[in-house]
């Protein structure tokens, strides 16, 4: 393993590595409106605190927009994946896909399939 090409570990990217944050912008890949910070904090089980945290990290690092406005007398945060996030997160999955084939093969563990699981995500 030469290069970072060779090697998937080297784009397993931390700031998706971690679980709630995995579960995060998984939730919100799935939606291109983007999710309410209600619905990733009852999605993904976290308190408001914790969200907050993770969301702080997450814009910074400009992987999610959050967009702020109010309705009727209640604010209302939106969070979507920016364009940058998502060929991250993309990029992110294809390296966690091949390092989890490479350790499936090194266990003797059959693929049951050679096509990819992530045959839907598009950049």
């Amino acid at each position: 393993m030469s290069n970072k090409m060779d090697n998937p570990y080297d784009n397993l990217e931390r700031i998706f590595h971690e679980p709630k944050r995995l579960a995060m912008i998984a939730a919100i890949a799935e939606s291109e409106a983007g999710l309410s910070f209600s619905e990733i904090k009852e999605t993904c089980d976290l308190t408001d605190g914790n969200l907050n945290r993770h969301l702080k990290l997450l814009e910074e690092e400009k992987i999610v927009i959050a967009k702020k406005s109010l309705a009727g007398n209640r604010a209302r945060t939106i969070v979507r994946l920016s364009a940058a996030g998502r060929r991250k997160f993309v990029k992110y999955l294809e390296s966690l896909e091949i390092a989890l084939q490479q350790a499936a093969q090194s266990m003797g563990a059959k693929s049951k399939s050679k096509a990819s699981v992530l045959k839907g995500v598009t950049a």
